[in-house]
């Protein structure tokens, strides 16, 4: 009586543990690093999701988001803080969007260009 108990348990606990599988690719995950110099200021970087506020970085940081799939506006701003000069413009900048699939692991930096900062792709790095 004992071992079907225990075998009943098991094969119910693989059907609560499938779901979970599949739960883990249903999202995408998104690293943005400022960990190259390429953007000369001591300002934090503001990054927007979707035009919400959704980290701060600075030199020499990363963070990274589970998204779920799908097309993802993203927005850097300089963002106001103790030091001197860092106050944002008054035209707010361009989003750029990145169409992200379920399962996808992507990084990008942070760059400087001539209409301002900008994500650009980077290698994962492992």
């Amino acid at each position: 009586m004992r071992w079907s108990l225990f075998g009943l348990v098991s094969l119910l606990s693989l059907f609560v543990a499938a779901p979970m599988v599949s739960a883990a690719e249903d999202y995408a995950v998104l690293i943005i690093s400022r960990e190259r110099l390429e953007v000369p200021t001591n300002c934090e970087v503001g990054l927007y999701i979707n035009d919400q506020l959704a980290g701060r970085l600075f030199q020499e940081q990363a963070t990274s988001f589970n998204l779920p799939e799908g097309k993802v506006s993203l927005r850097l701003k300089l963002l106001p803080g103790q030091a001197a000069g860092c106050l944002p413009g008054m035209l707010a900048p361009k989003a750029q969007e990145m169409n992200l699939k379920a399962g996808d692991v992507r990084k990008v930096r942070i760059a400087l260009g001539q209409d301002g900062m900008y994500l650009k792709p980077a290698t994962l790095g492992y």
